[in-house]
């Protein structure tokens, strides 16, 4: 089998292929090591996404059932084992106190290397389902720690891989917690840890739904998390989830529900109990900002930026990534209702700068791609209102960049702001001006949405 990373390039090439006889949502499609596993370890539950299953015929020259279907046993023949100097790994040499690997081939050894990897994570996963299914009459502490530690790595993966790479993991996660919850003999304290699993996998689902611009799926999947994180009594939970109800109609242009949805969730948290309710404040802010409500938005601002001198991390903090909400995403916020406000006040122009550079200097394990893109549309948007074209090019410039796998609803929806203020300005004919507009109407063509579909 060839390796996931050669895999993916040609993979790349017949999309690239594709697109340009047409298929437009083929365009930057790629495929992640994990996804690649899938495929061949053949745990898909029905097809690839469509413009998948087109690449894929596209590549190899079969109907997608042809290439999906079990082996047949017919023509069978036994692989000749290499000889014993092609088996023999690299040599290992101590260096002083370094361990380092010596090679002949070192092209051979980086995909021996790149093989290993994914034998070893088919083989985790293989240990994972056996471990499941050999604790399936009762729930074991062993699977609860197993899902505790997925949900920790697709919290953070979230928001810096696109959506289809990671989409499949969630739908699995969500299934594995939910099997357990309608199947296994669950003690009462247990009930409670996978009930609050099943909140965060369905909360995490919601926002797929959202970013790939299904608006009903995502309320779904919400309100199915708010009685998850109900029946967990978590008081973090519920209040997230109102956060997220709040995002996801925030970006559906129902702006009063947002603002609701915010206020719903401060009432429930206690101040200064973990990031979320800092959260909450900011989403309220960027909410009345739209509903031109200038003095609740800046009331707003103020007291996230007082709830954050005395937070104390909780438990959802503990899983990081979608579930806690650092400063650099609170200085995009708050960048965000004050150029809702008024793009053209100082002050907004200087929170949306402030809040690009805080997304460069930010921790990996905080970045957000999706985040950092909004960062930067506001600060174009605060560019445009001064008559600064230039820099509005400058500061999109990257997110015009991020491939059509990256463009997820949130984004799309940023740069259509982008787009709708250089019809406004002053200068909405000068060849900047529109130039910039016709890339962002092609921009719109491929998105997250349109690969999804």
């Amino acid at each position: 089998m060839q390796v996931p990373e050669t895999f993916r390039q040609q993979f790349e090439r017949a999309a690239a292929d594709l697109a340009r006889n047409g298929d437009t949502a083929c365009a930057g499609l790629t495929v992640s090591t994990r996804t690649v596993e899938r495929w061949y370890g053949g745990e898909l539950r029905g097809n690839p996404h469509p413009p998948q299953c087109r690449v894929l015929e596209e590549l190899f020259g079969e109907p997608i059932d042809a290439l999906l279907a079990p082996p047949s046993t017919s023509g069978l023949t036994r692989a000749t084992a290499p000889p014993p100097e092609a088996r023999r790994g690299p040599t290992v040499v101590r260096h002083g106190t370094r361990l380092e690997a010596k090679s002949d081939d070192v092209a051979g050894t980086a995909g021996e290397r790149q093989n290993c990897e994914r034998q070893v994570a088919m083989a985790a996963k293989r240990a994972a389902a056996f471990m499941r299914a050999a604790e399936s009459t009762s729930v074991g502490q062993e699977s609860l720690d197993q899902i505790h530690d997925d949900v920790r790595r697709l919290a953070v993966s979230y928001q810096q891989v696109p959506l289809p790479e990671i989409l499949g993991d969630l739908l699995d996660a969500q299934e594995d917690v939910f099997a357990l919850l309608e199947h296994g003999r669950v003690k009462p304290l247990q009930a409670r840890d996978l009930y609050l699993m099943a909140a965060i996998t369905s909360g995490m689902l919601a926002k797929a739904s959202h970013d790939a611009g299904d608006v009903h799926a995502a309320l779904t999947q919400a309100r199915t998390a708010y009685v998850c994180a109900d029946n967990a009594d978590h008081q973090a939970m519920r209040a997230w989830v109102r956060g997220l109800q709040s995002l996801v109609t925030y970006w559906a242009g129902r702006t009063e529900d947002a603002a609701r949805y915010a206020a719903l969730g401060s009432a429930i948290l206690p101040e200064g109990a973990g990031t979320t309710g800092v959260w909450l404040s900011c989403l309220s802010a960027r909410a009345h900002a739209i509903l031109r409500d200038g003095e609740a938005a800046r009331a707003a601002i103020d007291r996230a930026d007082r709830l954050r001198e005395r937070v104390d991390l909780d438990d959802l903090d503990g899983i990081g990534g979608l579930f806690t909400f650092g400063e650099a995403r609170q200085i995009y916020y708050a960048g965000e209702a004050l150029v809702h406000l008024d793009p053209a006040d100082q002050r907004a122009e200087a929170t949306a700068r402030a809040s690009v550079q805080a997304y460069r200097a930010v921790e990996r394990e905080e970045w957000a791609f999706g985040d950092e893109a909004g960062a930067a549309t506001n600060l174009a948007l605060a560019q445009i209102a001064g008559g600064e074209l230039d820099g509005a090019v400058e500061a999109v410039r990257p997110v015009l960049d991020l491939p059509a796998v990256n463009r997820n609803f949130g984004i799309v929806q940023s740069m259509r702001r982008v787009r709708a203020a250089l019809l406004d300005t002053e200068q909405r004919r000068s060849p900047v001006a529109s130039q910039l507009r016709d890339e962002i109407e092609d921009y719109e063509v491929t998105t997250t949405a349109a690969i999804l579909r």
